[in-house]
C-alpha cells in the first residue's frame, strides 16, 4: 500500500501565507506568477492574491525572469529542471513550492513552506480523484 500524506484546504491557507511573507521579504518584485496547469495552478492563485501579482501565466514555452514560478511540490526535480531552461535569466529564478520532498536537494533557487513527513504521496484537495485513480 502507497502511504500518503494528506493536506486539507486550512493546511494550505497556512502555507500560503508562510511564503507569502517570505516572498514579501524579499529584495525584489514579481511582475507576474508562472506555474503548470498540473499542481500550480491553485497554489499560484491563491499566492497572487496575497501578493497583489495579477497575471498569472499558465505552461509558457519562455518564462520571464521577473515572474515567480510556483508548484505545489517540489519532488524529484524534473519540473524545476525543465522550468529552468525556459527562463530567460536562469540565474533570477525564484521558484516556490507548498513543500519540498523530505531527503532530497534543493537548488538555491527554492522556497518552501514546509518539508514532507515522510517519502509518500502529498494528496492536496485538488487532486484526490488523481490520488484515488492511481490506488485503483
Amino acid at each position: 500500500m502507497v502511504s500518503s500524506q494528506n493536506v486539507n484546504w486550512s493546511e494550505i491557507e497556512s502555507l500560503v501565507k508562510i511564503l507569502s511573507k517570505t516572498i514579501s521579504k524579499l529584495p525584489r518584485t514579481f511582475t507576474s506568477i508562472s506555474t503548470i496547469s498540473r499542481g500550480g495552478l491553485i497554489p499560484s492563485r491563491l499566492l497572487a492574491d496575497h501578493l497583489g501579482i495579477e497575471k498569472i501565466l499558465v505552461d509558457k514555452k519562455k518564462i520571464p525572469s521577473d515572474s515567480l514560478f510556483v508548484d505545489d511540490i517540489f519532488d524529484t526535480g524534473d519540473v524545476f529542471k525543465k522550468i529552468i531552461s525556459k527562463v530567460d535569466e536562469p540565474s533570477k529564478l525564484v521558484f516556490v513550492t507548498l513543500f519540498a520532498r523530505c531527503g532530497k536537494k534543493y537548488p538555491k533557487q527554492l522556497i518552501y513552506a514546509a518539508k514532507t513527513k515522510n517519502s509518500g504521496y502529498v494528496v492536496f484537495p485538488w487532486d484526490k480523484l488523481e490520488f484515488q485513480r492511481s490506488r485503483d
